[in-house]
C-alpha cells in the first residue's frame, strides 16, 4: 500500500496528463486530503482548492448541499457526498472533485451509521459516484483510512479515464 504522499503525487501526475484540476470537499477528515496534496511540491499545478465543511450549514452555504438532502438522508450519506462533490466542482475551477463525510468517533454513531461509517464521493467529467466504507480504529485511524481510500479511488478513476481517452 503506497503511502499517502506517494498516492498524492501519482494523482497529481495523472491530473496533469489530463490538464485537469482537483478540488476537495471534506467534513470528517477536516482537510486531511488537502493537507496531503499540498505537502507535494508543485501541487498548485493540479490542485485548485479545498472546502472544509464540517457543519451542515457550511455544506449548504459553501457547496450548495440541499437542506432537504441533509434532513432526509443526513450528513453522512450517499446523497450528501454526491452533492458535496458537485458543489466542489461548481464553486471551483476544477474538473475533478472528491468529497468525504463520515463519523470518525469516538461518539456520534448509531446502529444505522456506526462510528467508522464514511461516504466518499467523486465527480469526474461525465461520471459521479459514491462509495460507503466502514473503517475501524480510533478517530485518527478512521480519518487516515478515509484519506487513503479517497486518493486510492481517485487514482484508479484517473487511470481508467486515461485508458478510455476521456479528455
Amino acid at each position: 500500500m503506497p503511502d499517502l504522499e506517494v498516492l498524492s503525487q501519482q494523482c497529481g501526475l495523472l491530473l496533469q496528463q489530463h490538464h485537469w484540476l482537483l478540488s476537495t470537499a471534506e467534513s470528517c477528515t477536516g482537510g486531511g486530503v488537502a493537507q496531503i496534496i499540498t505537502a507535494v511540491a508543485g501541487s498548485s499545478a493540479w490542485f485548485d482548492r479545498g472546502f472544509v465543511t464540517y457543519s451542515n450549514a457550511a455544506k449548504q452555504e459553501m457547496l450548495g448541499v440541499s437542506a432537504t438532502t441533509l434532513e432526509i438522508h443526513g450528513a453522512v450519506s450517499e446523497a450528501t457526498v454526491l452533492e458535496m462533490a458537485q458543489g466542489a466542482l461548481k464553486y471551483s475551477h476544477a474538473q475533478v472533485s472528491l468529497a468525504i463525510s463520515g463519523i470518525a468517533g469516538p461518539s456520534g454513531g448509531s446502529a444505522e451509521k456506526p462510528v467508522g461509517t464514511v461516504w466518499i464521493g467523486w465527480a469526474l467529467p461525465g461520471r459521479s459516484f459514491a462509495t460507503q466504507f466502514l473503517f475501524t480504529g480510533d478517530r485518527t485511524a478512521i480519518r487516515q483510512q478515509a484519506v487513503h481510500a479517497a486518493l486510492n479511488q481517485l487514482q484508479q478513476e484517473l487511470r481508467s479515464a486515461m485508458s478510455c481517452c476521456i479528455h
